[in-house]
């Protein structure tokens, strides 16, 4: 991308108030482009499939999916846009469920409008902004779930790589990429996994990992 295009950005709000503010500020900021607004991770999914975008803002509590779990979905079809949370919440199973499924960053909604751009602007350059009462609670939340000895689950080196990919937010396609296998190759090994960590979920099979010192 030139360095004189516009950061395009999305966002998916159910409240319409809330969403126009923000493209207005978005769109009334050089440096920026507004694509789109739309009130559902539903509606995000069709957008997506003919649009194209830099960065994405997602609220978390939204009718129908919830972004929390929409995070992934979003990510699979575009593995290569940074989703931004925003949320009034600090809850911390919504905020550990949408790391661990891909988001790249976690916003309080009170976030002055000039942090919030230049959070946008951050996360397009690759890095992961937190509003601090957030990114306290995460530190706060991966030192509780860091226990004192490692447990042995007789994972294979591959699936120990595989782990620390999902713990790192990427996506199976993403992942799959990265160690230069199928995504059905993945979905076996992530099948294995899950039998050996005695898990259902990417969710549960991440914070178990992290829990067990099998990936840090």
């Amino acid at each position: 991308m030139s360095a004189v295009e516009p950061i395009r950005v999305m966002v998916v709000e159910d409240d319409a108030v809330m969403r126009e503010a923000l493209g207005v500020l978005i769109q009334g900021t050089p440096g920026y482009r507004y694509l789109a607004g739309v009130g559902s991770v539903e509606e995000a999914l069709r957008f997506l499939d003919s649009e194209q975008l830099d960065v994405l803002l997602l609220d978390i509590h939204l009718p129908g999916m919830l972004g929390s779990e929409g995070v992934r979905w979003l990510q699979e079809k575009c593995p290569r846009t940074p989703i931004l949370m925003l949320t009034v919440y600090e809850d911390d199973d919504h905020v550990f469920e949408s790391i661990c499924n891909g988001a790249s960053g976690y916003l309080l909604k009170r976030t002055p409008p000039a942090k919030l751009l230049e959070a946008i602007g951050e996360a397009h350059r690759g890095g992961a902004p937190m509003s601090p009462d957030i990114a306290r609670k995460v530190v706060r939340l991966f030192q509780k779930i860091r226990p004192p000895e490692k447990t042995d689950y007789a994972l294979t080196p591959q699936e120990v790589r595989i782990l620390g990919l999902l713990a790192e937010g990427h996506s199976y396609k993403t992942a799959a990429e990265g160690l230069h296998i199928t995504v059905n190759t993945l979905r076996n090994y992530i099948r294995s996994i899950y039998d050996k960590l005695h898990v259902h979920s990417k969710t549960e099979a991440v914070r178990t990992a992290l829990k067990s010192g099998i990936v840090r």
